[in-house]
């Protein structure tokens, strides 16, 4: 009952057109991110904020940008991976190379910086699509590893192959502590969250899902398909491309071009495909699934395999974590296309009409 729009009228356009329309959506949005900047601090230790807490935020950053692009505008990618190195990149060699370049804005140029490759790796959607598309988007994957790995020039002449960064600070504040570190990510996220949902929620996010669902009857009524498919590659790569920056500039500090193999571009995959195409929250339950998920395995298997007198390897919880990967992605594929975000968005369509039967 306490969840019922019933009664609740607007009585203008901008009431009407709001984010979340319902007031209980909007408190509870303020709530959770009130929580997540003051009480998550106060509660979590060291070990969450490295292994959970700043993993999850960067990465459902990253998901956003693929949803933007497999969920809305339904141009399948597998070079997520490449388009993070390009901003991590881009966004290392901005800070080193230009006197006084803050952090942040290293950050955003390097966004920039993979948007405009993305741009570029984004053109043949223009002729080709679905498989051919994602072969197209796996050249970029491979073009950038070998450029990456190879061209001395983008490392800073570093003979190991691999770059760090250190003493990152925005406006006077060190960003050195984990705690730092998360609040910071997660000022981030907050941000472009809210960009995403105002996006496809307007006149480019409707020309994007045009396309996604057909292509030619969007063209018939008006809807230019290389402006939609290419400014969809540039946000996807911007988003990917700051996510990237993020991840190796306070993440991990120090990275090589590894740590964005095609393994990070598939990673990103399943975690729309799991957490729900074509929805911002997807993006957040996918990447809550995808970190935690290991970690559950890894302190969860020694213990079951402890029960029945088995030693359970390293190499076993690995192999087990990639098949209830794929176990899952078939579930999902099967059961419900639309990934967690859809049984969200049931249950929520249940409590509004509770205790009344559906």
């Amino acid at each position: 009952m306490f969840y019922r729009e019933n009664g609740q009228f607007k009585t203008s356009y901008q009431a009407d057109q709001q984010l979340f329309s319902i007031p209980q959506d909007r408190w509870a949005i303020l709530a959770i991110i009130a929580f997540a900047f003051f009480g998550i601090p106060m509660l979590v230790d060291e070990y969450m904020f490295r292994a959970i807490l700043v993993p999850f935020l960067i990465l459902s950053l990253a998901a956003l940008g693929v949803n933007i692009l497999v969920g809305y505008c339904g141009q399948i990618t597998l070079g997520a991976g490449a388009s993070m190195a390009v901003g991590a990149y881009a966004a290392y060699n901005f800070l080193i190379r230009v006197d006084g370049m803050p952090a942040l804005g290293a950050i955003l140029l390097g966004g920039l910086v993979a948007a405009a490759a993305g741009i570029v790796f984004g053109a043949p959607s223009l002729r080709v699509r679905g498989l051919y598309l994602a072969v197209a988007t796996l050249a970029a994957q491979f073009f950038w590893d070998w450029a990456f790995l190879r061209i001395k020039w983008f490392t800073n002449n570093a003979s190991s192959g691999s770059v760090s960064v250190a003493d990152i600070s925005l406006f006077g504040w060190t960003i050195d502590s984990p705690t730092d570190k998360y609040l910071f990510c997660l000022g981030v996220l907050v941000v472009f969250s809210l960009m995403a949902k105002n996006l496809v929620r307007g006149s480019i996010g409707r020309q994007w899902m045009a396309i996604r669902d057909m292509d030619v009857a969007a063209t018939v009524i008006g809807i230019r398909p290389m402006y939609a498919k290419l400014t969809a590659f540039a946000v996807s790569s911007f988003y990917l491309g700051v996510a990237g920056a993020l991840w190796g500039m306070i993440n991990l500090g120090s990275w090589e071009p590894a740590a964005f193999s095609i393994d990070r571009s598939f990673s990103l995959l399943f975690m729309v495909i799991i957490g729900g195409m074509g929805a911002i929250s997807g993006s957040f339950f996918g990447a809550a699934f995808i970190v935690i998920l290991p970690i559950f395995l890894n302190q969860m298997l020694p213990l079951i395999g402890g029960l029945f007198g088995l030693e359970v390897s390293i190499a076993l919880v690995s192999h087990v974590e990639i098949m209830v990967f794929g176990a899952l992605i078939v579930f999902f594929l099967i059961v419900e296309p639309h990934g967690i975000a859809r049984l969200w968005a049931t249950g929520r369509e249940k409590l509004r009409l509770w205790p009344f039967p559906h």
